[in-house]
């Protein structure tokens, strides 16, 4: 698969300045944090910066994947699943980046680039590196290879090391507008106009990337259920039931990351709205819960049975008449 991007992502352009300011200065920096929330077109910054500092006149350039660009990310699960992944068959991602990874990454640093004199690293997501993964690459950041820079993707960047945010610079990427997003949206084809539209532009938050998954995971129905349950309750002891069934016995990883993170912008939407100081506080509160779970799916084993009842219970609290069922 190529790494060319195809997307044009309005909310890049204060990166790209801080980014070729550096490349037209004296001595660019090794290490670089690209800092957002998940869906703003991180990863393919990463690639086309990638390309342009790895680029040199007098070498012509791959059209698809470069040789002296490295990605890493989520790799097969276990040896069952490195063995499909060699057969070219489907296999189960890990849910980090282990310390494996970046052992072999830093063997290819041994060597010289491929085609010119410099090399970048790509890590995506940054934040779910395993402990053992970070601590090594740490030692590549503080003594980083001839001509290689690294580039590290991160969705919450608190969650790196500290010594590790101490040796890069950090380049932060806005949300979207509303009308950037619509315009993406239109652009792809992926959501039809209208309702349709303007649901998906609601839930993403500005995240092109949430506002796709809205579409693609079919959320218009776990949206209707979770504004309910924020308003509303569950007064006939159904509506977690029933958002259980939505979001499917067996979602996979993917699907849960796209409800949680549904469930955080229509929470965080409706604490906008509220006129009571109270009820505004318990929806930060259920905010802040949210984000601890959705940092957690990775990472963890969970029945998503009794996963999707705890979301569903989460938002119950949130409908005044919670108050008066709880004393």
């Amino acid at each position: 698969m190529s790494d060319v991007v195809q997307v044009n992502w309005p909310n890049h352009a204060n990166a790209w300045r801080e980014w070729r300011a550096a490349m037209g200065g004296t001595r660019m920096h090794h290490g670089w944090i690209l800092a957002g929330k998940s869906g703003l077109g991180k990863h393919d910054f990463a690639l086309a910066a990638a390309r342009e500092l790895v680029a040199e006149d007098s070498i012509p350039q791959p059209t698809g994947n470069h040789p002296d660009i490295i990605v890493l990310t989520y790799g097969p699960k276990d040896e069952k699943s490195e063995r499909a992944a060699s057969d070219g068959k489907p296999f189960d991602l890990a849910r980090s980046i282990r310390v494996k990874q970046i052992r072999t990454m830093q063997k290819r640093l041994n060597t010289r680039p491929t085609m010119g004199q410099r090399r970048v690293v790509i890590v995506n997501p940054a934040d779910d590196m395993e402990v053992g993964a970070a601590n090594a690459l740490l030692k590549s950041l503080e003594e980083p290879p001839q001509g290689t820079s690294f580039i590290l993707v991160t969705h919450r960047p608190a969650r790196l090391l500290p010594t590790i945010r101490s040796r890069c610079r950090v380049l932060r990427f806005p949300i979207l507008k509303d009308a950037q997003l619509g315009k993406m949206l239109e652009v792809s084809g992926a959501v039809g106009g209208g309702t349709s539209s303007i649901a998906a532009i609601r839930a993403a938050e500005g995240s092109y990337g949430a506002a796709l998954r809205f579409a693609g995971q079919d959320l218009a129905p776990v949206a209707a259920l979770i504004t309910s349950l924020l308003k509303k309750g569950d007064p006939s002891l159904t509506g977690r039931a029933d958002l259980s069934r939505l979001i499917g016995p067996r979602a996979d990883r993917e699907r849960l990351q796209a409800v949680l993170e549904l469930a955080q912008a229509l929470v965080a939407d409706l604490a906008r709205s509220v006129d009571y100081t109270t009820q505004r506080a318990v929806l930060v509160e259920i905010h802040g819960e949210l984000v601890t779970l959705a940092a957690q799916v990775p990472n963890y084993n969970f029945d998503t049975g009794l996963l999707t009842l705890e979301i569903g219970t989460l938002l119950m609290r949130a409908a005044p008449a919670s108050d008066h069922a709880h004393g």
